[in-house]
């Protein structure tokens, strides 16, 4: 029975890699005919540090697009939906048949491999037919968004009018909307252009741009772009989640790298002395400084006064209860100090937060907080009102998904400068409670459609716990500014000074009440024994 069952195992083996052998030669043997090096590409896998901490946010959750989630069970469901749609455009099609459709993709097989990061298992003609069924339902929602009615590709029917909603008010829509924003769910945008023309209207570029231009200032939660420059690249982008952020940040990362190569090359120069010459007055006079506020602190005093109150205190007892009190009090004074080291140690900052204060910080020493006219670019901290301009931002019940995504295809695309990933740094940094989000509310550079500022500041102090920090000088700018003018104040001057030398002597005075609380410990046990009381009376 052992050895046919091995058997059996040895010949599975053997079919697979035989299987595996023919793809591989098929798959070297195509690519040698087909010319796809001029395809980058752009539909990638979500980074796993950011999948596994909310991995609900990357994953479908009721519809799959293209090739990477299509054998999950749990949406197959969808796929009677996605059919209806084909049978539909077939009817629309007429003389020409949804096969002939499928036949045209299939030319173009190497460019959709291409786009994609992973290797697709599938074989030309069943990634033909998938992708060409996605398509017709991604270019059926779509129509929704159109900004035009008369451009509307095809009445919703009633099978559908529960997944595709003109109102855009149902939450199956929003549930499909979050899927299809999602970067491995993505499809190749000239694939959805071709798919498109076989659709009966006159200029299929203009109407399927409108219906973009719609898509996109729907679920964009920053608007910084004008339609008519919108349509004129909208073409040359990959798919729907690189439009939504070339929409949010477009081209921002080249006026942050030309900003510090504009300077002149003396002002630089003596720039660079100055700061040598800072770091040496630093150098030979901060030792003398950190002596003196040490000596000067009451820490200090009180290490140096503490030995002789104590034994001073001690020649004034008369029994055993009053050791028994100083230890207690003894006990007591180390469970404080403990307790205020635990929660030094817990109101600190975690290490991917950005080192920035929270909005109420900054308005309570006078920041003003202003929406800015325009996108990420425009993000400033004026230094002589005190005023912090950011740009408005509408949240709803879709955002978070967006915001994640976005982050993540910046994540895998990797630009010179990461302004969106910081863009979110620098809202995680500031917005720590509803308090936070109140104020910007108020101000009007939060657009608040969910249910609380609560979940708002969640949203936010989730959003950056797993994405490495980075620098972008138009934004970093702003915010060594804003933290120049916090820490200006003479009351912060005064708080960060106690934290620092006063605070900071928590563990000594900890580790101090520890050692006297054994030493009455042990002066109680003596006395136990040798009736200290006597003792001192004769004392």
């Amino acid at each position: 029975m052992y050895s046919e069952l091995k058997a059996s195992e040895s010949s599975i083996l053997i079919s697979h890699d035989q299987e595996w052998v023919i793809q591989i030669s098929r798959a070297l043997e195509e690519g040698l005919q087909d010319n796809d090096e001029g395809v980058p590409v752009s539909i990638f896998s979500v980074p796993k540090t950011l999948l596994s901490f909310k991995p609900e946010a990357y994953i479908p959750q009721l519809v799959a697009l293209g090739p990477y989630h299509h054998h999950r069970l749990e949406l197959l469901e969808m796929e009677r939906y996605k059919l209806t749609t084909a049978m539909r455009l077939q009817k629309k099609l007429k003389e020409i048949k949804f096969r002939d459709l499928v036949n045209q993709i299939a030319e173009s097989d190497s460019c959709i491999r291409a786009c994609y990061h992973r290797f697709l298992e599938f074989d030309q003609e069943t990634l033909s037919w998938m992708l060409s069924i996605d398509a017709s339902f991604l270019l059926e929602y779509l129509q929704t968004y159109s900004t035009k009615m008369e451009d509307s590709l095809m009445r919703i029917t009633s099978k559908m009018a529960h997944l595709i909603d003109h109102t855009h008010r149902k939450t199956a829509h929003h549930a499909v909307l979050r899927d299809i924003i999602m970067l491995e769910n993505q499809i190749p945008l000239f694939l959805l252009r071709e798919v498109h023309s076989f659709y009966p209207c006159e200029d299929h570029d203009e109407v399927l741009a409108t219906m973009l231009i719609g898509f996109c200032k729907h679920l964009s939660p920053i608007e910084c772009i004008n339609e008519q420059h919108f349509k004129e690249v909208c073409f040359t982008k990959s798919h729907l989640l690189e439009l939504l952020y070339y929409m949010v940040a477009p081209k921002l990362q080249l006026v942050a790298d030309n900003s510090e190569q504009e300077k002149p090359k003396e002002d630089r120069e003596i720039g660079y002395f100055q700061s040598i010459l800072k770091a040496l007055c630093y150098i030979n006079l901060a030792p003398l400084r950190l002596l003196i506020k040490i000596f000067n602190s009451k820490a200090v005093k009180l290490l140096v006064t503490l030995p002789f109150i104590i034994i001073s205190y001690l020649l004034k007892l008369k029994n055993k209860s009053d050791i028994t009190n100083l230890i207690s009090s003894a006990e007591a004074v180390a469970e404080d100090a403990q307790s205020a080291s635990n929660e030094m140690k817990d109101d600190s900052p975690l290490v991917e937060e950005i080192a920035i204060p929270s909005v109420t910080q900054l308005h309570k020493n006078g920041v003003k907080f202003r929406p800015s006219k325009g996108g990420l670019g425009t993000i400033n901290f004026d230094k002589c009102s005190g005023t912090f301009y950011l740009p408005v931002i509408h949240l709803d019940g879709n955002s978070e998904v967006v915001l994640r995504n976005l982050v993540a295809y910046e994540a895998c695309i990797a630009p010179d400068v990461m302004v969106f990933t910081r863009y979110t740094e620098l809202m995680n940094g500031i917005i720590d409670t509803e308090e936070d989000v109140k104020i910007l509310r108020e101000a009007g550079i939060i657009l608040n459609r969910l249910k609380s500022d609560e979940e708002v500041a969640m949203l936010w102090n989730g959003m950056t716990k797993s994405v490495r920090v980075t620098k972008v000088p138009i934004l970093d700018k702003a915010i060594e500014a804003a933290n120049a003018c916090y820490s200006g104040c003479w009351r912060n001057r005064m708080t960060g000074f106690m934290k620092k030398y006063i605070f900071g002597s928590w563990p000594c005075l900890t580790f101090l009440a520890a050692n006297i609380l054994i030493l009455l410990s042990t002066l109680q046990a003596a006395c136990s024994m040798y009736n200290c009381s006597k003792l001192l009376a004769t004392l």
